[in-house]
């Protein structure tokens, strides 16, 4: 009898241990490890395309703001060259700004000739003669005076009629910006004068 009732125990246990083994042999989903679903090989080279795509875009895109900045830099220089109002710098731009400019080109400055004045007297002050640094130094005083009273009475003449002309523009900085036009010789001014001198602004 105790032999039946061991076998009965045997068969009952086996079955259990079965069931143990066979889940525990089972493989686990992939997709369930995861979270989500393994992408296909179709769709894998699609997304590889579209970065591929994204970076050219990129590479593009900067080099067509070079080619543009290249170009509003070319027509800048032309409208230095030609006065085009449309392309100029801010700093010239305006009915203002180009009255200024008139002003000054439309008349002789003494400024304009500090660069070749200054030449000579620095010529002057390096010869070894007494009488010819006393002249230099006395060309400095004259050169430095004359341009004072100058800028003192062109400033004063520029503002007058800025304010009568353009009473309800905005005019700041336009005498300082008339002045240091002033400063450069003629031929060298930016934008380029497009009055002769004398001429009426």
């Amino acid at each position: 009898m105790g032999f039946v009732f061991r076998s009965r125990a045997k068969e009952e246990k086996a079955p259990a241990d079965k069931a143990v083994v066979t889940d525990s042999m089972q493989p686990r989903d992939p997709q369930a490890k995861k979270g989500r679903p393994t992408p296909k090989r179709s769709e894998a080279q699609s997304q590889r395309r579209s970065v591929a795509n994204t970076s050219m875009s990129r590479k593009e895109a900067s080099k067509r703001q070079r080619d543009e900045r290249r170009a509003q830099m070319d027509r800048q220089r032309q409208a230095l060259a030609g006065g085009d109002e449309r392309y100029l710098p801010v700093r010239d731009k305006g009915p203002v700004r180009k009255f200024a400019r008139e002003f000054i080109d439309s008349r002789f400055n003494v400024a304009e000739f500090f660069l070749p004045m200054a030449v000579v007297i620095l010529v002057l002050s390096m010869v070894r003669v007494g009488s010819l640094q006393t002249i230099a130094l006395l060309l400095w005083l004259v050169v430095i005076v004359l341009i004072v009273l100058d800028s003192f009475v062109t400033s004063f003449r520029l503002r007058k009629q800025l304010a009568e002309r353009f009473p309800d523009q905005n005019r700041r900085g336009a005498v300082a910006y008339a002045l240091m036009r002033s400063l450069q010789m003629r031929r060298l001014r930016l934008p380029k004068p497009q009055i002769k001198r004398g001429a009426r602004p």
